[in-house]
């Protein structure tokens, strides 16, 4: 497996994603999920990504027994920032934003017990608290880091100005945000910025969603205790509409010899060397055929055919409700 920068944190060119073997993607089996994260580590993939959120709770303490015996062969980024109905789970547990000091450090002491290590290796802002000036919040995830507690420091869904205040008061190893073939989003000018100040990118959800791999045939496969039965890509109005896009997208890998989540990773890989894309995979077949796509070479054409195939004036639907995309770009 190659491996990448992030700050000054080598990982492997592409992490994994580990919300749905806890959270918003139905049901999940735990003893499937410890062997696709054990045959991770096999296949030399060592940067993983949970949340506190996730559960909430449950799937930083699912990686700390998972990873325990291969703790120092791996990187661990988990996440802070939202407040929860400890009466309630799921998304429907999430209240709030909290980026308040005394939070950050609460929930990383938390996430250090529950994750079982006495380091995180990267802390993540999860979501831009607009309440709290990012100076105070990075102020505190930077006494984590005196403290040996925490690594290294990221953001998630930050706009390029909050990124540099940030940056500012303590260096940031990486930003988190959607980016895929259907969400280019960060194209506008996160990038740009992440790159002139030496931070590297983590693409979350560099397969749609699971709708580029092609397996979402209808909207009636996704169950109802799936988050994404209520993203907008997914309703009925626009389902055909995005559908038809993949179809594009599966015969373009047919003639490439991969599968279309295959071919939509290996475009996100190729946008940059500082770009960590972290599939999520609660199966080992799947995570086997993310970890193959990093051997997979595009020329400049080929690259030019897919951004032109899924093109983003044909997708249907924003990637989030309107309420969800109010907390980005920040």
């Amino acid at each position: 497996m190659k491996t990448r920068k992030l700050g000054n944190l080598e990982v492997s060119a592409v992490g994994l994603g580990c919300m749905g073997m806890s959270f918003a993607y139905g049901a999940s089996d735990e003893n499937e999920s410890i062997r696709t994260l054990g045959r991770a580590v096999d296949l030399g993939i060592t940067f993983f990504d949970t949340a506190e959120m996730y559960g909430p709770y449950t799937n930083e303490e699912l990686l700390g027994r998972a990873l325990k015996p291969v703790r120092d062969r791996v990187v661990i980024a988990t996440k802070f920032g939202f407040t929860f109905d400890a009466n309630k789970s799921g998304a429907a547990a999430i209240t709030g934003v909290d980026s308040r000091p005394e939070n950050v450090k609460r929930v990383a002491e938390a996430s250090l017990k529950r994750l079982g290590i006495d380091m995180i290796d990267l802390f993540y802002q999860h979501r831009v608290d607009p309440t709290v000036p990012i100076e105070e919040t990075v102020g505190a995830m930077a006494e984590l880091v005196r403290e040996g507690k925490v690594r290294a420091l990221g953001l998630s869904e930050a706009g390029s100005a909050t990124i540099r205040r940030a940056h500012a008061v303590h260096p940031i190893a990486a930003l988190q945000s959607e980016y895929s073939l259907w969400s280019r989003d960060p194209e506008h000018d996160v990038l740009d910025t992440c790159r002139e100040l030496g931070i590297g990118f983590v693409p979350y959800s560099p397969l749609g969603r699971g709708f580029l791999t092609g397996a979402i045939q209808k909207r009636e496969d996704l169950g109802a205790d799936d988050f994404r039965s209520q993203l907008p890509r997914f309703q009925a109005e626009n389902f055909d509409a995005n559908a038809a896009l993949v179809a594009k997208l599966e015969a373009l890998a047919k003639q490439k010899g991969v599968t279309a989540a295959q071919l939509a990773l290996a475009w996100v890989l190729h946008q940059g060397d500082d770009i960590v894309p972290i599939p999520g995979a609660r199966k080992v077949n799947h995570l086997e055929q993310n970890a193959a796509a990093t051997d997979i070479v595009l020329s400049k054409q080929e690259l030019a055919e897919l951004t032109e195939t899924i093109s983003l004036d044909q997708i249907a639907g924003k990637r989030y409700s309107e309420a969800s995309l109010a907390m980005t770009n920040l």
